[in-house]
């Protein structure tokens, strides 16, 4: 097991129930909510196994709270559900007042996500500074170290990446970019999805999806 790092983690997890809306051509809003359920607790084994940091998951779900505190990790629940922005901005301020030296801020929908690779970002980030790293096709943020917690304000959406590479670049503070295609793989679109059947793993996630047949469905 690693040493506890002073490093917090953050994922905001909207619900279990809505989101996903790229994937309404090929997907019901069942199978959609499902997929959600099955990442989230793809991710959340991949940090209870790691058990090297403190977790705090932003949600106004209290299906998700309860998850995440089986596993021992924190909420800090939302009573009404913000951007993802807004809710790792909340995140982040409880954190820094909670005496966390960084944060780091993953999405809730990268089932490929492992314990080692958990570990490798942490072991990469600077002491001070900033790691990121990309999504697959370069546009999105799928992973983000900021040390201080406060060192810049992230801003998601689907080209967040060089924006907050800009803003990392002008604190004067070290950058490490890592690619890392577990990390770098989240299943936003029918395109993601296609290149995630491509990946011999077994997760929940797959398991999930298999049940789907989508052989005709995706382009």
């Amino acid at each position: 097991m690693p040493g506890r790092s002073d490093i917090w983690a953050i994922i905001p997890i909207k619900d279990l129930y809505n989101g996903k809306t790229r994937l309404s051509p090929v997907l019901s809003p069942p199978e959609r909510a499902l997929l959600i359920e099955a990442m989230v607790d793809d991710v959340l084994s991949a940090f209870a196994e790691y058990a090297g940091m403190r977790v705090l998951i932003v949600t106004g779900d209290p299906r998700v709270a309860a998850k995440a505190e089986g596993l021992g990790m924190e909420t800090l629940m939302e009573e009404v559900c913000q951007s993802e922005t807004a809710a790792v901005e909340a995140a982040t301020a409880h954190a820094i007042e909670q005496g966390a030296g960084g944060t780091l801020v993953v999405p809730a929908d990268i089932p490929l996500l492992r314990a080692k690779d958990v570990a490798g970002i942490v072991e990469g980030a600077p002491a001070r500074g900033t790691l990121l790293v990309p999504g697959w096709d370069g546009r999105g943020t799928n992973a983000v170290i900021r040390r201080p917690a406060g060192l810049f304000p992230l801003r998601f959406g689907n080209d967040s990446f060089l924006p907050h590479r800009a803003a990392a670049e002008a604190t004067g503070y070290p950058l490490v970019i890592l690619e890392n295609d577990q990390i770098g793989l989240d299943l936003d679109s029918p395109v993601e999805l296609r290149r995630f059947l491509t990946v011999d793993r077994v997760t929940r996630t797959r398991r999930v999806v298999d049940t789907f047949d989508l052989k005709q469905r995706l382009p």
